[in-house]
Order: structure tokens, then C-alpha cells, then sequence
């Protein structure tokens, strides 16, 4: 790429970030002459013309027609290089603005002029000048806990392979962060890089074949063994360095404050292969994993700790131990050096590492479980301590005992979901009762409580329509002795409606066998309110729940904390984004009183999509606008689709999310927002904007007969519906419509054609309800002091800022001219309404002027992308009406452009 056409040249950057500018340069450079090699330097012209073309659109006012001429029937072989070029340009600027996001945390730690905000030192600070004794942080601490999951239907299933080489291209820029590489050495980066680039171009972003489970555990493994068990101790570290700065001491070491889970493998809802076998394998999997990182780390460690008799002391019960071990592994214990016979740590760890390898194996001297191999870990640690080894590896053992802490041999939780119909199928066949199902909840729980307490048992135990819902608890039951408490987190009841919802699970579990000694189910039963009339009746449901003799015991026995799950995706679908992030809000708030009240500790598991229309956004955010004493030192939530990738696909940016999240957490707990007397009528007015919304989004989505059949020809949905990128059907059951069809898929169809609907839609109407009522002045107060609704206001400014409504109307004209004409004016309409009245409550010319990072961010990536919405709008109308061939090169075309659009916008599932 020129000089002259570089695509920063017109982008207004701060001096802080001139150093994005020249990495961007760098990456852009490299590609484009990786595409003059790869196809012809005829083609990287071509392309330059399109991204100059586009950018005058964009910067110019020139006619869209311009670009989209260019680009109308094209050969397909053809268009998909042009998107495969553009999607390869705007990753080389994802690429460097991750790596910019590291260079911006070491400057704030360079530069000594504070803690950068929000990281775990910033917020300790504040609760310091807030008055927090270091006492209560440290009672806290004990009780903190961080738990990201990661969930089974991504809307960006990256290969593993184009992942590391990825990584390997962000490995060349962090070694030349600052510039202090010789030119010698940025040449062989710079090769490195080309080498990465290339075959990532020679490489299918998409396989052959649709995603299997175990497909999908790949690629969760990536991010949980090749970057989070790395990142692990580093943020022990990090927290015990900030509590030390900003309190004077800090504990010698941390309780395990962070856990990971995982539903790949353990989310049936809808999915019908994934099932006891998956949950099974996962597992498996996942402890064969972790073992082999501990095998290869204590192998590393036995290298390092070389120390001799004679020149250190060592403790006697090491050298008793590895004298048992010798004995135990007589092979490892001959195949060890005569010349290191003098070396008793490098002696014990080897044996130690041996017999790891004989718990992969199942042998029969293997570790029963994590806490025997922490006690050999522990022995290490203390003869160090005892003998001057502090710093003569010390440092190491402790990281490999805190990642066997957070860790253990399950490597994440895997969580368990189900929906309830399905529960209620199976128990339908185990009591010969076709019509359980359908009866009043009141009397479904009480003939559950019978088959509980075995008063009443089941008339027909082995029903095969009960078969693969007892067939999980069976392996549940014979996973836990196996693996550990940890590694099976809650069971989700999706489309909890009532009480008996929850006691359907314990029933289920009784009659599969999983209870434990004292006869209790060892599983948190946790139910998921997901649309906004379950989310309005959630309280009602667990007063039930409390009330009721039987699971009340099981609460007990679970140590009095409940486990509820907050669905964002589908109430948001449902309602619209205002009336779900209302009633979300509204839940906490209402269930947080009522457990208080029964004298339960509430946990809220948040599920969280990519997108804002599915709960995405800003973490820490989001926690410190969530309602007072519901966070309570407890964070666990969904990530998903290309989160996962932004957020942990970098070591130093997952290092600092989850620092992030946990300091949010610590202020919300510790210092939560002072009662607010404006709150009151704040709440009023979200209420109105709520019902508002709400109404006009239905009215749009749910109850216009004509908008469904608008949807699938101005969105790519038939395109979505058959993509390969996970092993989960796109809808619950064979029905039609918005109902029936998943969030997910929803959400992405209209990030795609660049409209952006789902967030947005109804959110004008509501706001200008308020305005009109209660005055723009009270409302824009709302927006600037309520961190609920501000962030709300916040976020869909942002979406905004992303669509883009001259392009969406070019697929609006997609579904004929009288569906155009019927709902195009409807939308662009409800879409200038929104942004005006936010741009009005704020104040402001223009979108993101508050945020100069993000909006430059978006106009870079816009001259990218561009095309390749317009290609998509060419080839949709081309593959449409050829009969819309699945097996074609039509159909390939179409894919890369999703995979390049959902790459370029980012917020997409």
C-alpha cells in the first residue's frame, strides 16, 4: 500500500497513538503486496481503486452508485477475492489496535502518572479514598469470585489454525512495541509476519464440513489452555502488587478468585447433538488437556530447579516422598541421569511429573485428585522457603499451584442446559401420564414432591422417551467422584416458567441416580428467565421455589445460595432492547430483596451475547450500573461469538478484562451507589420508555403479518440459516417466524445488512415518549447521572454510529418494491428518530463525539466493509434467484462476505 493511499491518512489520531498509525501502515503495507503476489498486482490496484472509491463516498458525498457499478456481476471468482482482500485489510487494523490497547497499558505504567483506569489498582485506590479498610477488601477477597463462560454457538468460529497464526503476527508486533527492535531484527519480524499473512491467505477461513461438538471444543480449548492458563497467575500477581501498593501489604497468596466455564458439550437446549455422550467426552477432553499442561510445566520446572544437595538443605519430607515415588515409578525413577542423581528437586518433580502421566493414563498410582498433586506442589514451595530458594524458584512453583487451584483436573465448569419441555416429555413417559406437561404448575409440583420423596414413584421407569434425559444424570453422577465437584457447574432450566420447572430437575435426578452421600441432588438447579413476561414473574417463581418444603432442603444442602440466570438474548428479542434491559434490571432489584428476605444468597449468572442486542457491551459498566447489593462479590457471565476472540485471543488484553471485571466487582460490593432521591422518578420514566418501546417494537416484529416475509428478503437470513459455524439448529422446532428463531442468528442478520435493528428499534419511540412527558432537561439528567440508563444510551449510540441506513437500503430493496416501500420509510424513520433524540439529550453534533478512539475505529474499518455489503447485496440477489444452491460457488461467495462483514463490524451475535 502508497504512501498516498494509506488508509490512516486521513484518520484523526491523537500523538499517543501515532505508533497504531505506523503499525497499521506496517500490516497494510505487507498485505498488499501479499496480494499483488498471491493474485496479480492488476488486482491489488483494483482493489486500492475500490477503498479509494469507497472513501470518497464516505469523506466526499460522492454517490454510493460509484462503488457499487463496480462491483455489480462480478465473476464470482473474482468477488470473492475483492472480499477475501478487504476482510484481510480491516483484520491487519483489528490487529494492531489490540496491540495498541497493550502499548496504551504500558505507557500508563511507564509513565508513573497513576494506575490506568479501571484496571484492579485504580479500583483499589478508590475504595481506599472511599474510606474502605484494608480489612474489608481482605474479608471480600474471600469471597470473590470471577467465573467467564464460554458458550457453545459462536457467531465467529475461527480456525484454530488461522488463531495461531494470528497470535504469531501479534507476537512480531509486541517485540517491536516500542521500537526498539534493530533493523535486522524488524526484517525477520517482518518475514515472520509475510510468512503468517501468507498462509492465512492460502488457508479456507471456513471447513469443509458444519462444526461438530468436538469441533467446538477445539476451539474454546484454544483460548482456555493456550491464553488463560498462561494469564492465570499473572492476575494473582497483578492483585497481590496493587493491594500491596495501595494498602501496604498484601496476603501471601490469594484465595482462587477465578474460574472458567464452558457449555460446549453440556447445552442440549435445542441442540440435538449434544447429549450425555458429548458431556462425557468433554470432559474428558478437558482433563486431558490440563494434565498435559501440568506434565509439560513440571517438566520445565524439574529443568530449572537444579539445585544440589550439599550447596541447600532440602526438607525431609520432600526427599521421604520422592524416595516413595522412586518406588512407585521404578521407569521414571531409572530413567533419570546418574549425573543429576544430586539434584532432589529435579529428582521429586520428574517423579512428580510421572506420575501425572500415570493419572492420564488411568494408572493405578495415579492422583486421586488435585489435592494431592497441590500437597507434592506445597512440599516444593516450603523447601524453598525453608532453604533461600525464594527466588531460586519459588516465583514458578507458586504459578503452577495457583493454575492447580483455579484449574484443578477439570480445566473450566461445565455447565448443564436443558429446556423444560423436555424435562416434562421425559416425565410424561416416566409416570404414564401424557398430559403431565400441560397441567396447572401447582399440580405438577406436587406430584413431583411424590416422586422425590419416593411416595409415588414412577410407572414406567425405563420409558424410552426418559432414556436420554436420565442418561445425563447417570454420567453427571459418574462424573463427580471423577473429576471433582468443579467441573459441573449449574443445570439451566430454559423457559422457566414456575416452580415446578425446578423440582423436575430434582426429580430427574433422583430417578437417574445422581445424588451424593447424604442423598442430596449435587447439582444448583438454575433456572433462566429469558423473555420479558418471565423476567416480570421471575420473583413470583422462586417465592414458590422458597416456600416449598422439598427444595428448600435442597437449598440447604447447596449451602442456601441459589443460582439464577438472566437471559439478555431473548428478552431483548422479545421486547426490544429497552423493555429487556428494564425488566433485567427490575428482576435484580426485586429478586435481590427476596432472598434477602428468605435468607438466601442470590447468584445471578448473566447471559450475555455478543451484541448489545444480546447484552453485550462494556462489562465493567454494566456492573457497576447493576441495582445495589446484587452483585455482592459474584460475577459470572456468558461470553460468546467474537467476544471471546476481542477479549481473550491476546494474553496482556485478557489480563486486562478480567481486571477489569474484577475491580468492578470489588466497587460495586464494597462501595455501592449511594441511595439516590432522583432515582424514584428516574424509574418512572424508564418504566414509560420501557412500555413505550416495547409496544412499537412488537408492533413492528410480532404483530405487522407482512414484516416477517420483509425480514428474510432484506436481511441474509437464508444465508445465516445455512452456514456452517455451529453445531446447533438455528431454530427451536420447524415453525416460522421471529419466535421460533434463535437470538443469535436474529441479531447477526440485521448486523449484517449494516441496519442494526435489534438494538435500536423502539428506543426513539420510547425516549421521545419520556421527553415529551417529563421534559428533555429531566430526561437528559437521567442520561447523565443513572449509570443504568446512561450506559443504556451509551450503548445504542454506539450501534448507531455502526449502521449504516444508505446501505441497508439498498437490501430493504431486495424484498420487492411494495415491501420496501411499506417498511424502509418505517425504520429509517425510527432510526433518525433515536439518533436525534439522543444526540439531543446529549448534546452533541455528531455520534461518539464523546468517544474519539471507537468512532475513529469505525470510520477506518468503513471504507473495508463497504464493499463488501455491496457485493453481498449483488450476490444475495443473484443466488436468490438462481434457487439458492447450497453446494455452489454462488453459495461459497456468499459466505465469505458474511465472514467479512461479521469480521468488520464486530458486534455481530
Amino acid at each position: 500500500m502508497s504512501e498516498a493511499t494509506e488508509p490512516l491518512r486521513e484518520a484523526d489520531l491523537p500523538p499517543t497513538d501515532l505508533l497504531l498509525r505506523d503499525d497499521v501502515r506496517r500490516l497494510g503495507t505487507l498485505v498488499g503486496e501479499i496480494l499483488a503476489e498471491q493474485v496479480s498486482p492488476a488486482f491489488l490496484a483494483e482493489v486500492e481503486a475500490l477503498r479509494v472509491a469507497s472513501i470518497r463516498r464516505r469523506e466526499a458525498g460522492a454517490p454510493m452508485k460509484d462503488v457499487a457499478d463496480r462491483l455489480r456481476g462480478l465473476p464470482l471468482d473474482r468477488a470473492e477475492l475483492l472480499v477475501r482482500a478487504f476482510h484481510s485489510y480491516f483484520q491487519a487494523v483489528n490487529l494492531a489496535e489490540r496491540v495498541h490497547r497493550i502499548r496504551r497499558r504500558r505507557d500508563y505504567q511507564r509513565l508513573g502518572e497513576g494506575p490506568q483506569p479501571g484496571g484492579l489498582e485504580d479500583s483499589l485506590r478508590k475504595l481506599r479514598d472511599e474510606g474502605v479498610p484494608a480489612a474489608d477488601v481482605a474479608a471480600l477477597i474471600e469471597r470473590l469470585r470471577i467465573e467467564p463462560v464460554f458458550t457453545a454457538h459462536p457467531t465467529e468460529a475461527v480456525r484454530r489454525a488461522l488463531l495461531e497464526k494470528e497470535s504469531e503476527v501479534v507476537r512480531c508486533l509486541v517485540e517491536d512495541i516500542d521500537r526498539g527492535l534493530t533493523p535486522q531484527e524488524r526484517r525477520a519480524d517482518l518475514e515472520r509476519m509475510r510468512l503468517a499473512l501468507s498462509a492465512a491467505w492460502q488457508t479456507d477461513e471456513t471447513p469443509p464440513e458444519k462444526p461438530t461438538v468436538a469441533d467446538e471444543f477445539e476451539h474454546v480449548a484454544f483460548y482456555l489452555s493456550d491464553v488463560l492458563y498462561r494469564v492465570l497467575p499473572v492476575f494473582h500477581e497483578v492483585f497481590l502488587d496493587a493491594l500491596a501498593s495501595v494498602y501496604g501489604s498484601a496476603p501471601d497468596e490469594l484465595p482462587p478468585l477465578l474460574g472458567f466455564g464452558s457449555w460446549v458439550g453440556g447445552d442440549m437446549d435445542g441442540n440435538p447433538n449434544v447429549g450425555a455422550h458429548t458431556i462425557a467426552a468433554t470432559l474428558a477432553g478437558q482433563r486431558a488437556i490440563v494434565l498435559g499442561r501440568y506434565r509439560r510445566e513440571l517438566e520445565k520446572l524439574a529443568d530449572l530447579l537444579s539445585q544440589t544437595d550439599g550447596r541447600v538443605g532440602i526438607s525431609p519430607a520432600l526427599l521421604r516422598r520422592a524416595d516413595d515415588y522412586a518406588q512407585r515409578f521404578p521407569a521414571a525413577a531409572d530413567a533419570l541421569k546418574a549425573r543429576h542423581a544430586d539434584m532432589p528437586y529435579r529428582r521429586f518433580l520428574s517423579l512428580v511429573a510421572a506420575r501425572i502421566s500415570a493419572t492420564e493414563q488411568d494408572g493405578a498410582q495415579a492422583y486421586a485428585g488435585p489435592d494431592e498433586l497441590l500437597a507434592d506442589l506445597r512440599l516444593v514451595e516450603g523447601s524453598l522457603s525453608a532453604n533461600r530458594g525464594e527466588h531460586a524458584g519459588g516465583f514458578a512453583v507458586r504459578r503452577l499451584l495457583r493454575r492447580v487451584q483455579a484449574f484443578g483436573f477439570h480445566l473450566a465448569t461445565l455447565d448443564l442446559r436443558q429446556e423444560s419441555s423436555q424435562h416434562d416429555a421425559a416425565l410424561s413417559a416416566l409416570l404414564a401420564d401424557p398430559g403431565f406437561g400441560a397441567r396447572p404448575w401447582t399440580e405438577r409440583a406436587h406430584r413431583l414432591r411424590e416422586l422425590i420423596a419416593g411416595t409415588d414413584p414412577a410407572k414406567a421407569p425405563g420409558a424410552a422417551d426418559a432414556v436420554a434425559v436420565l442418561e445425563v444424570f447417570r454420567t453427571v453422577a459418574a462424573a463427580l467422584p471423577r473429576y471433582g465437584a468443579r467441573a459441573i457447574g449449574p443445570y439451566i432450566i430454559s423457559m422457566s416458567r414456575s416452580a415446578a420447572d425446578a423440582l423436575a430437575v430434582l426429580a430427574l435426578a433422583r430417578l437417574g441416580g445422581c445424588v451424593d452421600g447424604n442423598g442430596a441432588v449435587p447439582l444448583d438447579v438454575a433456572p433462566l428467565f429469558e423473555t420479558v413476561d418471565d423476567l416480570d414473574n421471575a420473583a413470583a417463581t422462586l417465592r414458590s421455589l422458597f416456600a416449598d418444603p422439598v427444595y428448600r432442603e435442597h437449598l440447604r444442602e447447596r449451602g442456601d445460595r441459589q443460582v439464577v440466570m438472566l437471559g439478555y438474548s431473548d428478552s431483548a428479542k422479545d421486547g426490544g432492547l429497552v423493555a429487556s434491559r428494564w425488566a433485567l434490571q427490575q428482576t435484580q432489584v426485586a429478586l435481590t430483596a427476596l432472598a434477602a428476605e428468605a435468607g438466601v444468597r442470590i447468584a445471578f449468572f448473566h447471559g450475555r451475547g455478543g451484541s448489545l442486542s444480546r447484552g453485550g457491551g462494556k462489562t465493567g459498566r454494566a456492573v457497576i450500573a447493576a441495582p445495589r447489593g446484587s452483585v455482592d462479590g459474584f460475577l459470572r457471565l456468558t461470553e460468546q461469538g467474537e467476544v471471546i476472540h476481542r477479549k481473550y485471543g491476546i494474553r496482556a488484553l485478557a489480563l486486562r478484562n478480567l481486571e477489569q471485571a474484577t475491580g468492578a466487582v470489588l466497587r460495586a460490593t464494597l462501595r455501592p451507589r449511594s441511595p439516590e432521591p432522583r432515582e424514584a422518578s428516574w424509574r418512572q420514566m424508564a418504566a414509560a420508555a420501557a412500555v413505550s418501546a416495547r409496544a412499537h417494537y412488537r408492533g413492528l416484529v410480532y404483530e405487522d403479518d407482512g414484516f416477517v416475509p420483509y425480514f428474510r428478503e432484506a436481511t441474509p437470513i437464508d444465508v445465516i440459516e445455512r452456514l456452517r459455524i455451529g453445531s446447533r439448529p438455528s431454530k427451536r422446532g420447524n415453525a416460522g417466524g421471529v419466535s421460533s428463531l434463535r437470538a443469535i442468528p436474529w441479531v447477526f442478520a440485521w448486523s449484517q445488512n449494516r441496519c442494526g435493528l435489534t438494538a435500536w428499534l423502539g428506543v426513539g419511540t420510547g425516549l421521545a415518549r419520556i421527553v415529551d412527558e417529563f421534559g428533555r432537561e429531566a430526561v437528559a439528567e437521567m442520561a447523565r447521572d443513572w449509570p443504568f440508563f446512561a450506559t443504556l444510551v451509551d450503548d445504542v449510540e454506539m450501534v448507531l454510529a455502526k449502521s449504516d441506513l444508505d446501505i441497508f437500503e439498498r437490501y430493504s430493496q431486495l424484498a420487492g418494491e411494495p415491501a420496501h416501500a411499506r417498511y424502509f420509510p418505517r425504520i429509517a424513520a425510527e432510526f433518525a428518530l433515536t439518533r436525534d433524540t439522543i444526540l439531543a439529550l446529549k448534546g452533541r453534533e455528531r455520534l461518539l463525539d464523546g468517544d474519539y478512539r471507537l468512532r475513529e475505529s469505525i470510520r477506518l474499518r468503513n471504507p473495508y466493509v463497504d464493499p463488501i455489503s455491496l457485493l453481498q447485496v449483488d450476490l444475495l440477489a443473484r443466488w436468490r434467484a438462481a434457487g439458492r444452491p447450497e453446494d455452489d460457488a454462488l453459495f461459497h461467495a456468499l459466505v465469505t462476505t458474511v465472514n467479512g462483514i461479521a469480521a468488520g463490524v464486530q458486534n455481530t451475535g
